[in-house]
């Protein structure tokens, strides 16, 4: 039998012992006190995150929907920089909603994508038949990037030696890093963003930290053997690639009212897409992490947060999330399943990964942060300052 501690009530009682305060939950979406020590309310009961949603609405009214800057006109820009090229731009696609609603849209518009996939040895098998289903329906042309798996999971493997929260950042560092090196080696200049606040915004601070220099330094306390072909970007190579190649990222779902639901129901109209039943559940080990270990070791349920964002988006009402959170985080019967092989594929053995999950978890700030060019070289600090003056 599978252990699991994690007791919503159990830790809604102990909150005070363990935080020094009430168990308190926004008033207007989910979140609450419970694996998240930055939340706070207001006399209302609101959270900070329903006041920093609303401001980041606004802004992207302005920003996006106003007449001055519309998807149309970001479209014709596409097809204009990318004429007389054999791609208008790159787009990562993962088998999930967003860059699968975003394929669909940009084969509407009459965009010519070049679409790249990361395999970092996770994917589950409807993730991969949602991808082909894609290129097929839209005719774009398809690079996968597979990424060394011992090397991968060595890293991956320093994240858990290390006790972080965020496991995630493994993948999400390589996947950004690789684009923009794909993005020079085609010299296409443009990627489609499929993150968007309208489905995404919310999420506590303390649950993530996509930092490429606390990777390395993480990895250069508890890996095992020096990163050769993991892409990742120093903060040299790094400058060097944006002052020499600029990519232009592009958030085209930031330019409508997108929907979740709706998109949904298009996918699955158009090209037959499926659902994976979770927020990045097209990856398996995404699921084990958000389903299994987050909550076990870290208290946290994701859910409050991604319920919470369609809340505040008006995509969900609060009644509809707390029904939702009254199914389990991870469904039995798919536990079961990935339990096993989750594993056997990091070269776990049950006891050791309870032991893991047991240890008492380590903030990221501890294995520190990137540091910029010139606080490693103070000499840079006056050529940076010209440079800086130079380009305004």
């Amino acid at each position: 039998m599978i252990r699991q501690k994690y007791n919503f009530e159990e830790l809604k009682s102990s909150e005070k012992a363990s935080i020094g305060r009430d168990y308190q939950v926004c008033s207007v979406g989910v979140l609450d006190t419970i694996g998240n020590a930055e939340i706070q309310f207001d006399g209302d009961g609101k959270s900070n995150y329903f006041h920093d949603y609303n401001a980041y609405e606004k802004e992207r009214y302005e920003k996006y929907v106003s007449e001055q800057h519309t998807f149309d006109d970001t479209v014709q820009f596409l097809k204009k920089e990318g004429k007389n090229k054999k791609y208008d731009c790159i787009l990562g696609v993962s088998g999930g909603v967003d860059s699968s609603y975003l394929a669909l849209l940009a084969k509407k518009a009459g965009l010519r994508v070049l679409c790249i996939h990361f395999d970092n040895g996770w994917n589950s098998e409807l993730a991969v038949d949602n991808i082909q289903s894609i290129i097929q329906h839209c005719e774009f042309d398809l690079h996968t990037f597979v990424i060394d798996w011992n090397e991968f999971k060595d890293i991956q493997l320093s994240y858990f030696k290390a006790g972080v929260i965020d496991l995630e950042a493994v993948t999400d560092i390589a996947i950004f890093a690789a684009l923009n090196d794909l993005s020079r080696k085609y010299k296409i200049p443009h990627i489609l963003d499929g993150r968007n606040g309208q489905t995404e915004f919310v999420l506590p601070g303390v649950w993530i930290n996509k930092d490429a220099g606390n990777l390395r330094n993480i990895h250069s306390q508890f890996g095992t053997a020096p990163i050769k072909n993991y892409p990742i970007h120093s903060p040299l190579k790094g400058r060097f690639l944006q002052q020499i190649h600029t990519i232009n990222n592009i958030p085209l779902l930031e330019m409508i009212d997108y929907n979740k639901d709706k998109a949904k129901a298009e996918i699955q109209t158009e090209f037959g897409w499926r659902d994976y039943g979770g927020k990045h559940y097209e990856s398996v080990f995404t699921r084990f992490y958000q389903g299994y270990i987050l909550p076990e070791k870290f208290n946290v349920d994701k859910r409050k947060a991604h319920l919470s964002n369609l809340i505040y988006s008006k995509q969900m009402t609060r009644e509809e999330a707390l029904a939702e959170l009254q199914n389990p985080i991870y469904p039995m019967e798919q536990l079961e399943i990935d339990f096993p092989f989750v594993l056997k594929k990091l070269d776990f053995t049950e006891s050791s990964f309870y032991d893991y999950i047991d240890a008492p978890a380590v903030d990221h700030s501890v294995y520190g942060k990137s540091i910029p060019i010139d606080a490693h070289f103070p000499i840079l600090k006056p050529a940076k300052f010209l440079w800086n003056k130079l380009r305004r």
